[in-house]
């Protein structure tokens, strides 16, 4: 089968804009194609982060991965500095990589902006990108149009890499975009992405209290200032929630009681609380019995990145060879 690499940093617990953005998408891909789904925590600490946390962090991005479907018989799930060749390829790559074309991605040029002193682990992140793409030689990347800039990178190294040390030959396959639905989900807020760091999502393993007291003070169509003023629920984010949660004929309910008004927003959101709350509740379940036998969760870890280091392993003998390294007497 084509095979595929997708990467997920470790924020903690997963959220419903990872679960809507991602995650479900990894969840059917693994029935078609030789999935390997990475924890991709040496991507996590090249801005600041606290070192106290990221083992907790890594650990339950890992359990809420496994309870929201990722299957470790059809996927290889791994954590990225289980396998080290991700980053020794990345320092070969660099070795390819001008510095011109780090220099302008426009995630480095945001991010940069908020240092005094730039880490330059900031400038390498598309290289170590790259080696984690290359280094299983995968086919296919599934990605959203922020990090279309960052695969075309990825694609560039790589014909670097094959014309210097593989005489043109296709030794690393230019991987290709695999472009989902754009599902670029708002925070709770109603302005921002969803994203845990500015607190504006609904956890994945959230109790039914917890999703009520997040929704409910989330915004809405602001024209609704009283319960009988009319709104447009095309310009509500909890509507765009009801989409993805809400069964058809309940989203048009929705739509119809917020043009008329028959409904105010607390209504709106009772609902939305009820339909989130049975959606997740069986990842919640899993995770739950996941975080009772942890030794389970080691051992899959353990097993990913087993067959993670074999692929791995194979690619950098060839690697090594190619770019004239003397042999070492392990391999």
């Amino acid at each position: 089968m084509p095979r595929i690499f997708s990467g997920i940093q470790p924020s903690g617990e997963l959220h419903i804009g990872n679960w809507l953005g991602a995650v479900q998408n990894w969840v059917r891909l693994q029935h078609t194609y030789d999935c390997l789904i990475c924890v991709v925590d040496q991507h996590a600490i090249t801005g600041k982060y606290e070192a106290g946390s990221l083992s907790r962090r890594t650990w339950e991005m890992a359990v809420g991965l496994l309870a929201a479907g990722i299957d470790p018989e059809r996927a290889t799930l791994f954590v990225q500095s289980h396998v080290p060749e991700h980053v020794e390829l990345m320092w070969l790559f660099n070795t390819v990589t001008p510095i011109g074309e780090l220099e302008r991605m426009t995630q480095f040029k945001d991010k940069s902006s908020r240092y005094e002193s730039v880490p330059a682990g900031l400038l390498n992140y598309p290289v170590l990108m790259a080696a984690d793409i290359l280094l299983y030689r995968a086919d296919l990347v599934p990605v959203g149009e922020d990090q279309v800039q960052h695969l075309e990178l990825t694609r560039e190294i790589c014909r670097k890499w094959n014309q210097e040390f593989a005489g043109g030959a296709q030794f690393f396959p230019e991987p290709q975009p695999l472009l989902s639905e754009a599902k670029r989900i708002i925070g709770l807020d109603g302005q921002a992405k969803m994203s845990k760091s500015l607190g504006n999502t609904i956890g994945l393993l959230d109790s039914p209290e917890e999703i009520w007291n997040k929704l409910r003070p989330a915004k809405t169509d602001p024209a609704r200032l009283r319960r009988q003023d009319p709104g447009n629920p095309d310009v509500c984010n909890i509507y765009s929630l009801h989409k993805y949660f809400s069964p058809p004929e309940t989203v048009t309910l929705v739509a119809d009681n917020c043009r008329s008004a028959g409904w105010g927003c607390i209504d709106c959101k009772k609902v939305l609380a009820e339909n989130v709350t049975a959606a997740l509740a069986p990842i919640r379940e899993r995770a739950a019995e996941l975080t009772a036998h942890p030794d389970r969760v080691v051992e899959l870890l353990g097993a990913g990145a087993e067959k993670a280091r074999r692929l791995a392993g194979e690619t950098m003998r060839e690697v090594r060879d190619r770019m004239g390294f003397l042999p070492r007497r392990d391999t």
